[in-house]
């Protein structure tokens, strides 16, 4: 990323897997059936970035996903920077995307999402994400979202009302464009406090504290003990491109 361009970073991750969500449904994601081995990686990602001179939040009561909006959201804030890119393909953090402003990244493809993006992956705006995230249900987070709503039933409706207060009580009243109307009507409304829980659990944090200001994410080059992690790493080429890149600046 820092190769490319990308002069502020910070990386997010889930220190704990659990958090605050745990508590609100028992069913939420949990570190169980995770290879400990992978587990045991995660506090050295963070000492080695930190070596690296990246900025790191290792989250334990809120989640990595969390930080990450939190940042976006705050870092959109300030008129000196250009574009914030959400570097994750993950389909919650589109709710973060604003015009082309904030902008999710998907790395691994090379996929650029801004809003009109989400709109043409969803269906629905950025802003609906939670709402269409607490019907189809999110299977990586573990909730299961309302029976008889998929992608298309969900995108049609949020298209027409953008959150689940927006949606008519009486089946009847709904666009006609909506098709089974009645039964995903029922679905719901029979559903309706699983259905604010889900949302709830969808939805990210943007108060979870992050940086002071933007300037506190920016990139000023590795630290003299990042030589030792590569070492440990044996990534001697990993610290060669760190010096080149600064070499640069």
């Amino acid at each position: 990323m820092i190769e490319r361009g990308a002069t502020h970073v910070g990386v997010a991750t889930d220190h704990i897997v659990e958090s605050f969500r745990n508590d609100l449904y028992a069913g939420y994601k949990t570190s169980e059936g995770v290879d400990p081995q992978l587990l045991s990686q995660f506090p050295i990602l963070e000492d080695a970035l930190t070596a690296m001179g990246v900025v790191v939040w290792p989250m334990v009561y809120f989640e990595a996903d969390d930080a990450l909006a939190s940042a976006a959201y705050k870092a959109a804030q300030d008129d000196r920077v250009k574009q914030v890119l959400i570097c994750t393909p993950d389909k919650d953090l589109g709710q973060c995307v604003v015009g082309t402003r904030v902008v999710q990244l998907d790395r691994r493809r090379e996929i650029l999402r801004d809003e009109a993006g989400v709109v043409t992956k969803f269906g629905v705006q950025p802003r609906s994400i939670p709402d269409y995230l607490a019907v189809v249900g999110d299977s990586a987070d573990g909730f299961p979202g309302l029976p008889g709503w998929g992608a298309k039933a969900a995108a049609l409706t949020l298209s027409q009302y953008p959150h689940l207060e927006d949606i008519p009580k009486n089946w009847r009243e709904w666009d006609p464009s909506i098709r089974k109307a009645r039964p995903l009507s029922e679905s719901l409304f029979n559903a309706w406090n699983d259905a604010l829980l889900f949302r709830t659990l969808a939805t990210l944090r943007l108060d979870v504290p992050v940086f002071e200001t933007v300037e506190d994410l920016r990139w000023q080059g590795s630290s003299s003990s990042f030589e030792e992690f590569c070492v440990r790493l044996k990534s001697a080429d990993l610290l060669r491109r760190a010096k080149s890149v600064k070499s640069v600046k």
